[in-house]
């Protein structure tokens, strides 16, 4: 029995180690084998904004002034915003813009139906070839759409990805969000899981896809949309590419209750959507399967592979030294996310502290995600972080 045990926490700490050190590094080494191709610089193909908004009265008139601002030919640009029966000005202020830019296109719903029917109505109308993606609380650079579009010269490439950088909240900050810290290593993936043509999730404030690569978003159940979209296109056998020049930029959440809500919402719906997907574990592309196994799947199950760990080392304790440092890591890791526990209320930032406290929150926000997909209790209707 024991030996079936110290197997077991072998196994289960392999693939935590896999996910978390092995996998980047094995794509960071093919990502950076691969041969960069420079793409035509002035390919400018026609295309389609989209924009889900729900209350977003305090952004959306900069996000349209912004997206007037990029230096693109506008001859070949439609933008076209849904409203998912927005209850504050988001309409008023949306339909003030349409008399503005004539390549702005709104459209009203006046009952909801969550972001995955707004993007479905929205696509519905679209002409163009290429697809862009954002959100209502993203800032793109000039250059930002001119660069997004480039890979798509490629007629193998099927979406691309842009870089978002996240700005910290200075209140989030001294409550012990950490999210751009982890943003700064997932970007690092991301960019050599770009070079490999295997973007799993794209990044929601900033991706574009060709339109005939669209596949109807579910509405009948929840599931993360930008996700979903990266999965389909990848699933269909072509390339996701990461162009970390195509910048955009959006704040964290205002304080650690907002990421909270924000994590266990979006994990809900990532089960979903993994679910959907799940032939990719056994897809013909073996390296494909390895990085939706190492970087989607197992990042989805670590609160319970982490508690398997736990609960393992602690019977085994006994057994050897290796178990008993093993347990009393965890010990000591636990022991200082409680202290940033408490020093986030408090309004004190360590990061030795912090830290722990962050992803220590983040996977007990997956584990309730986890909880209502199994209960069925995730909705299609959604509502922006708090900013």
């Amino acid at each position: 029995m024991i030996f079936i045990l110290e197997i077991l926490l072998y196994l289960l700490s392999l693939i935590i180690i896999n996910s978390f050190f092995i996998y980047p590094i094995v794509i960071y080494l093919i990502g950076k084998s691969k041969i960069e191709k420079h793409n035509d610089e002035n390919y400018q193909p026609a295309i389609s904004i989209m924009i889900a908004a729900y209350n977003e009265e305090k952004v959306i008139a900069d996000r349209i002034k912004n997206i007037a601002a990029q230096d693109y030919d506008f001859s070949k640009v439609e933008v076209f915003v849904g409203s998912d029966a927005s209850t504050d000005d988001t309409n008023h202020i949306l339909t003030d813009l349409q008399k503005e830019y004539s390549w702005l296109q709104i459209f009203l719903s006046e009952k909801r139906i969550g972001k995955a029917g707004i993007l479905n109505e929205l696509i519905s109308k679209v002409k163009n070839e290429i697809l862009v993606f954002t959100d209502a609380n993203t800032e793109f650079k000039k250059d930002t759409l001119k660069i997004l579009v480039r890979d798509f010269s490629d007629s193998k490439v099927g979406g691309v990805c842009g870089r978002l950088v996240l700005l910290d909240n200075e209140n989030a900050v001294r409550e012990g969000v950490e999210e751009t810290k982890y943003w700064k290593y997932e970007t690092f993936i991301k960019t050599y899981e770009g070079s490999c043509g295997l973007s799993l999730a794209a990044n929601g404030g900033i991706f574009a896809i060709r339109k005939n690569l669209f596949q109807s978003i579910p509405v009948d159940k929840a599931v993360t949309d930008d996700l979903f979209i990266s999965l389909s296109v990848v699933s269909k056998g072509f390339k996701f590419t990461y162009n970390k020049d195509a910048l955009a930029y959006e704040e964290t959440g205002k304080n650690i209750s907002a990421e909270f809500n924000r994590k266990v919402r979006f994990s809900a719906t990532n089960f979903q959507t993994l679910s959907i997907f799940r032939n990719l574990l056994l897809n013909n592309n073996i390296f494909l399967s390895y990085a939706f196994l190492s970087h989607k799947v197992t990042r989805w199950f670590l609160p319970m592979l982490l508690l398997a760990v736990f609960i393992l080392s602690w019977i085994l304790v006994d057994e050897s030294i290796v178990y008993f440092i093993l347990f009393g890591l965890q010990i000591m890791f636990y022991s200082f996310a409680i202290v940033g526990f408490f020093l986030s209320h408090i309004k004190v930032q360590n990061p030795f502290f912090s830290i722990p406290y962050f992803f220590t929150l983040l996977n007990v926000a997956v584990a309730v995600g986890f909880y209502k997909f199994l209960k069925k209790k995730h909705s299609v209707i959604w509502s922006s972080t708090e900013r």
